[in-house]
Formats: structure tokens, C-alpha cells, sequence
């Protein structure tokens, strides 16, 4: 046995099981970040919460989840992808229990919170599973797969979040992960085998205590001033505050990795990958432009177009069915085509379909106004991810396959948040700006779908600066993992 530490083998599994295994619990995890938003009318009268603090609904989750990533990440390396799975899905769905019982504002915002947590440790999970598990065509089959989930997470969760407020109870958005995560979890105990280092590699498994806790508060810093930007201007004394804490807190954590930490939680050296640095620039701002139109899209239907809660629901469904559409054809073209070409199609197909939603008016309608440029941007969301899931992780060293996940998940996250606040501060300014001045927007409808429409505008801004970024990613295609002549892994398929 070397220092470094070996993997031992194990007996082999098929890979759609491994496949499953990921994929589900990536789906509860994106799930989550908007099944909630068209039940919060439903959860607010049920549980009393004020107008401004229903937003902590959402907020909590999105804090602890983007806080805990690049530790989640981490710990996947340093302990095990099985051990970190199974603990961050048991955190997720207990928490989706305690949560779904809740008598109390209080009670359900702690419950989310919680979810965010077990969330951050269990979304890297699944990608380490994936790019340590794959090589070759099959890297591409499954990252294609695990991306259409993860993409489409977002639109079926706006789909079940209204069919089950509607139809049965807000509660039942919690629920809906009990058995899910109880399955999943029987599944990896069963099939899942274990990448763990032997007893000669245990001085590595050591975590930066120090790294962890600078980084984790100070990403739960700015997200907190970030999407509190809605009550509290971004020029106030209380989002300043946390900025400047989390400057500070980041500053502190970036010191203590080049000088501090004898194994860094986050090696810096990863950054020097023209691959991962670009994929996590792209990321950063395909998570700004893309994950806001959900938000805006259904607050069109449902405050301007006057849809139900079902409605709106129901309204997403060919949007997830094009996000998989595009997934699977982005899959099935990387290892021919590379990495950048599809970069340039998604981001190019992106911007141009922002700018046809921006043509929305108060008086539009789903089949006109909507459908069309709304598909064409979900089939762009579908293309860019598994590109970026494999440049990413491209080159990345089998011990450092979760932390890169963890990186790759945090600009994502990261980028959802400050483009949703920066977003949606532009979209309210116009709105409240045509409300004042009078004139033809003057009636609240057409000043919110002009607010709405501004967004658009500036969404598609993003995705041009996207486009002109994914230059820097190298047109990579799928490949076996750089390590696999170097360490032993435990697989759980046979080799390609």
C-alpha cells in the first residue's frame, strides 16, 4: 500500500442504478429551490408570515445551501462519496419531515434552512459519483442525464409545486421527498460502493477547519445581503454591512489558503485549469441569466396573466420536456463536437430568445407570447449544462472530483442569486418609474410586465458575455478521468 493511499474494488453494478442513484437526489435538491414558489401565497395565510418575511421561505434554503457547497465538496473527497451521500440525503429529508409538520413561520424557515444544508453536501455528492464512476461516450450519456434533471428540476418543480398545493396541500411539497429520499437512500446502501482512502492516506483526510468556516460564512454573508436586497436597497447601510463582512470573511479565507492551511480546503492551483476556471466563469453567468426567468415567468402568469397556482404549474411542462431535450442532444454531441461549440450554441440560442420574451405585454398570452421563446430557452439550459458539468471536472484529480463539483455548484448558485437581486431590483425600478411618471404603462399590469421585460433585456446582456467567455474553455471532449492510471477506484461499472 503507498502513502498516498489506494481504492480498492469492488463488485460491479449496472450503470443505470449508479445513474439513478445521482440523478434522483440532484432532482430533490434543484427541486426544491422553486417547488416552493407557487405555494408561498398558501404557506403565508397558513402560517401567518408577514409580507416581508415570506421570502425567507425561499432565502433560507438558497443561504445555507450556497454557504455549505464548497465544504460539502469537500467532504466528498475527504470522507467518501457514499458516506457524504447518505449523510446529506438523511439531513435533507429529515428536514423535509420536520418542515412539512411546521405550526410556525419560525419552525418552517429553520426547517429550510436545514434542507439548504443537507443539500450542499448532497448535490457535489452526486456529481463525484458521476465523473469518479463514467469515462468516455458513458461520461457524456451521464452527465447528459444528470444535467437534464438538473436543468429540469427547476421546471417540474414549479409544475408539482401547483398541482400539489392545488390539489392536496402546500404541506405535501415537503412530503414529496420523504419517500423519494427514503428510496434513494435504500438504493446507495445497496448499490453504492465506497471511494475511500486506506489507513496510509488518513494524515489527508484532515478538513481546514479555518477554510471551512471563513468560506461558509462568508458566501452566507453575501448571499444574505444579496437577497435581502429586496427590502434593503443595495446602496443601505445593512446590505454594506454584510458585504463588507463577507469581503472580509472571503479575504480572511483566501489568506488562509495560500498561507495558512497545510491541505487547503480549496488548492488555488484547481483555478489554473483553463477548463474549470472558464466553466465556472460561464456558470457563474448562465446561473445570473437563467435561473431568474423562471422567478419572473411565473410571476407574469400569475400577477399579470391572472393564471392559478395549477395553471402556472402546468404551464412549465413542455419548458422541463425541452430542457431534456437539449440535455440529451447536448450529451449525445460533446464527444464529437467538444465543449466549446456547444458553450457558443446554448449562450447564443439563450440570448436570442431573452430578447424575444421581452416582447411580452400585459395583454399577451401562453401560446403567443410565451411558449415559443420560453422552450427555446429551457433547450438552451439543457445544451450548456452538461458541457460545463464536463469542463468542469475536466483534468480535475479523482481527490479533488468533489471539491470541483462543490466549485462548479457553488457559481452556479452564486450567480442564480446575485442575477435574481440585481435582476429583480431592475425589473422593480422600472416598474415602480412607469407607475410614477403616468403615461401608457401607468396602470400596475403593463408597469410590471415592462419591469418583467426589462429583465428580459438585460438577461440576454448576460448571456452575450456568457457567449464571449465560453471562448476561454478549451474545446475539450469527453474523456476517460486524467487519474485512472494513477489511482485504483472502486467502480461500480466496468470499465469503458
Amino acid at each position: 500500500m503507498s502513502e498516498a493511499g489506494t481504492f480498492s474494488r469492488g463488485r460491479t453494478t449496472p450503470d443505470w442504478i449508479i445513474l439513478a442513484i445521482a440523478c434522483v437526489a440532484q432532482f430533490m435538491v434543484v427541486l426544491d429551490v422553486s417547488i416552493v414558489n407557487v405555494a408561498l401565497p398558501s404557506i403565508g395565510k397558513d402560517l401567518h408570515f408577514s409580507s416581508t418575511g415570506l421570502q425567507w421561505v425561499v432565502n433560507a434554503y438558497v443561504l445555507t445551501f450556497a454557504g455549505f457547497l464548497l465544504l460539502g465538496g469537500r467532504a466528498a473527497d475527504l470522507f467518501g462519496r457514499r458516506s457524504v451521500y447518505l449523510f446529506g440525503l438523511a439531513v435533507f429529508t429529515a428536514a423535509s419531515l420536520v418542515g412539512g409538520f411546521a405550526q410556525s413561520s419560525a419552525w418552517l424557515t429553520a426547517a429550510r434552512a436545514v434542507q439548504g444544508v443537507g443539500g450542499a453536501f448532497l448535490s457535489p455528492a452526486t456529481l463525484t459519483i458521476i465523473v469518479t464512476t463514467f469515462s468516455g461516450a458513458r461520461m457524456a450519456k451521464a452527465l447528459g442525464m444528470w444535467s437534464a434533471v438538473a436543468g429540469g428540476g427547476g421546471a417540474v418543480g414549479s409544475i408539482l409545486g401547483g398541482v400539489l398545493t392545488a390539489e392536496i396541500s402546500w404541506r405535501w411539497i415537503l412530503f414529496v421527498n420523504i419517500p423519494i429520499g427514503i428510496a434513494a437512500g435504500a438504493a446507495a446502501v445497496a448499490y453504492l460502493t465506497e471511494a475511500r482512502r486506506e489507513e496510509g492516506a488518513s494524515a489527508g483526510r484532515r478538513l481546514d477547519v479555518t477554510g471551512a468556516v471563513t468560506v461558509t460564512a462568508g458566501l452566507g454573508a453575501l448571499i444574505y445581503a444579496i437577497v435581502g436586497t429586496d427590502t434593503h436597497p443595495w446602496g443601505s447601510s445593512h446590505t454594506l454591512l454584510f458585504l463588507g463582512v463577507a469581503a472580509v470573511l472571503l479575504a480572511a479565507f483566501g489568506f488562509t489558503q495560500v498561507k495558512v492551511a497545510s491541505v487547503p480546503l480549496v488548492p488555488f492551483r484547481l483555478f489554473r485549469s483553463r477548463p474549470v476556471s472558464g466553466a465556472n466563469m460561464v456558470m457563474f453567468l448562465v446561473g445570473a441569466s437563467f435561473f431568474s426567468f423562471w422567478y419572473f415567468l411565473t410571476l407574469y402568469m400569475q400577477t399579470v396573466l391572472g393564471y392559478s397556482a395549477l395553471k402556472a404549474g402546468m404551464a412549465f411542462l413542455p419548458m422541463a420536456i425541452a430542457i431534456m431535450i437539449g440535455a440529451q442532444a447536448s450529451s449525445r454531441a460533446l464527444p464529437r463536437l467538444g465543449v466549446r461549440p456547444l458553450l457558443l450554441t446554448g449562450t447564443a440560442i439563450g440570448g436570442a430568445s431573452f430578447v424575444w420574451l421581452a416582447q411580452i405585454h400585459s395583454h399577451g398570452s401562453y401560446w403567443a407570447h410565451i411558449f415559443g421563446p420560453a422552450c427555446l430557452i429551457s433547450f438552451a439550459l439543457g445544451v450548456l449544462f452538461t458541457p460545463l458539468a464536463a469542463a468542469g471536472t475536466s483534468g480535475v484529480h479523482y481527490t479533488e472530483a468533489g471539491l470541483a463539483s462543490g466549485v462548479l455548484n457553488t457559481s452556479r448558485q452564486m450567480g442564480g442569486s446575485v442575477g435574481l437581486a440585481a435582476l429583480a431590483t431592475i425589473a422593480v425600478d422600472r416598474t415602480h418609474g412607469l407607475l410614477r411618471s403616468g403615461g401608457v404603462h401607468a396602470n400596475t399590469a403593463s408597469a410590471m410586465t415592462s419591469g418583467y421585460a426589462r429583465a428580459f433585456v438585460i438577461a440576454a446582456i448576460l448571456c452575450v458575455a456568457a457567449f464571449a467567455l465560453s471562448w476561454i474553455v478549451p474545446s475539450i471532449q469527453a474523456r476517460r478521468p486524467a487519474t485512472e492510471e494513477v489511482l485504483a477506484v472502486e467502480p461500480a461499472i466496468e470499465p469503458a
